[in-house]
């Protein structure tokens, strides 16, 4: 094979995450994929609170609920699908191969545009009998479709920028995503303000705004790697497949898109059963899900910030280091995750009221959030141990137990215990009884040792 020479070095990025103090290199990578997380959330979030209080609790439910549900299983998987290219880069990184890194920027970018296409079509075309499937209520029915189609519209510029700060990350760079989501985030508000409220566009402003925020997180994110003078840099005349690097994402990449699939098609199985309680409990459930969103972006940052460390230690052969920065990123899970807890018990009637002021959805939803937010700690070892398993190249082993923990699990739950007792509880509990089951089937793997292998080349 014809060798290519890549021009730019590999800079100080990954120095920090290779060398040095483990906790302090965890926090600084962790904080700016928080932060960004959180921006990343606030497109959503945003909607939901503008047209939940300015639209009404109908609107509400469409942009969460099942919509939210809906997009998770698309979106889920074709994200995880090219997150292969982060972990293979980050590999690459730590080992220093700069023609690794070149062949695997300009691959991962070109699924990216094949994978966002695909969401789009998909997205579009399965809108409307997926919300029938999910027996969403009549009342929300119609705005749940009209949001759906506009949102899938901004699949290809999503994909792209998802994929974008998925390298920057792979090489140590958690700031730069950070700083282009706040300004997408920024965007998204005025926009949001602009057609919902101004002019009163609805539901449809509300999605319009989203879009165009895609599109300008993802400008933003191909000029940074175009400029840079880095190893990673970005011709957009060579955004190609490499048939064997593409293979490498696939490998790596698949089974962390069938995990997160099979994940959403167990929500949307209990989205189902939470949606023949009436309008009410799925606004509520709406409303909490964003609350509950908070937790799933501290501890998927944690996850993210674990992934690229084991990842970039692996390829330099530095495996005991790996070890402790799991031990190190699960004892700061848990802190965070037990003060957030505690937070949302206190304070929930209150932050509720940041989405509806609807006396019955309110009840309800602080109902949810009382009942879950105490077992939120029993599913922490699960994104921190497949995180390191993933950055070190094993990526099926995580998605079997992921599948029978969660997914099967908890459909043999709602389809076996919770028609004896047809509760909002009884459909919840499914939650903590999976995540407990699912980190013992996770510790047992990683306590084998099986999922590290030493010695092995990054080519």
């Amino acid at each position: 094979m014809k060798s290519i020479v890549v021009k730019g070095t590999l800079s100080g990025n990954s120095a920090s995450i290779i060398e040095g103090t483990i906790w302090k290199a965890l926090l600084a990578f962790f904080f700016p994929i928080l932060f960004g997380t959180f921006f990343q959330q606030l497109y959503n979030t945003i909607d939901a609170v503008i047209v939940g209080r300015f639209v009404g609790k109908e609107a509400l439910a469409a942009v969460g609920g099942g919509s939210g549900v809906f997009v998770n299983l698309i979106v889920g998987f074709f994200v995880g699908l090219t997150s292969g290219g982060g972990v293979l880069i980050s590999q690459f990184y730590g080992s220093k191969n700069q023609s690794g890194i070149f062949r695997s920027v300009h691959t991962a970018l070109a699924l990216s545009l094949v994978c966002g296409f695909l969401m789009s079509v998909l997205g579009i075309l399965l809108a409307p009998p997926m919300l029938r499937l999910i027996k969403t209520p009549e009342d929300t029915y119609e705005l749940s479709v009209l949001y759906l189609r506009i949102f899938f519209l901004g699949m290809i510029p999503m994909s792209v920028y998802n994929m974008g700060s998925g390298i920057l990350r792979a090489v140590g760079d958690s700031r730069t995503p950070l700083i282009i989501l706040i300004a997408g985030c920024g965007a998204n508000i005025v926009l949001d303000l602009l057609f919902v409220v101004l002019l009163g566009t609805g539901i449809a402003g509300a999605a319009a705004a989203t879009v165009i925020c895609q599109l300008i997180t993802a400008a933003i994110t191909l000029t940074v790697l175009v400029r840079t003078k880095d190893s990673y840099r970005l011709s957009p005349r060579k955004i190609a497949f490499t048939p064997h690097i593409l293979a490498k994402i696939l490998r790596l990449g698949f089974p962390a898109g069938v995990q997160s699939s099979l994940y959403t098609v167990s929500n949307l199985i209990i989205q189902t059963f939470i949606n023949s309680f009436g309008t009410d409990c799925a606004a509520a459930w709406a409303a909490y899900g964003k609350l509950d969103s908070i937790f799933w972006m501290i501890i998927n940052a944690m996850g993210i910030a674990i992934t690229t460390f084991s990842g970039q230690n692996y390829g330099a052969g530095k495996y005991d280091r790996i070890r402790r920065g799991m031990w190190q990123s699960l004892a700061m899970a848990f802190v965070l995750t037990v003060a957030m807890s505690l937070a949302f018990y206190v304070w929930v009637s209150e932050l509720l009221l940041m989405f509806t002021t609807d006396a019955e959805v309110i009840a309800q939803g602080a109902a949810m959030l009382r009942f879950l937010t105490p077992f939120w700690v029993t599913y922490i070892s699960i994104e921190i141990l497949s995180g390191t398993i993933r950055g070190a190249g094993r990526s099926l082993i995580p998605m079997l137990i992921t599948v029978f923990g969660v997914c099967l699990l908890r459909i043999i739950w709602l389809f076996t215990a919770v028609p004896r007792n047809n509760t909002v509880t009884m459909v919840m509990t499914s939650y903590p009884i999976t995540w407990i089951v699912t980190s013992l089937l996770f510790w047992g793997y990683y306590l084998s040792g099986k999922w590290l292998r030493t010695g092995t080349k990054i080519s």
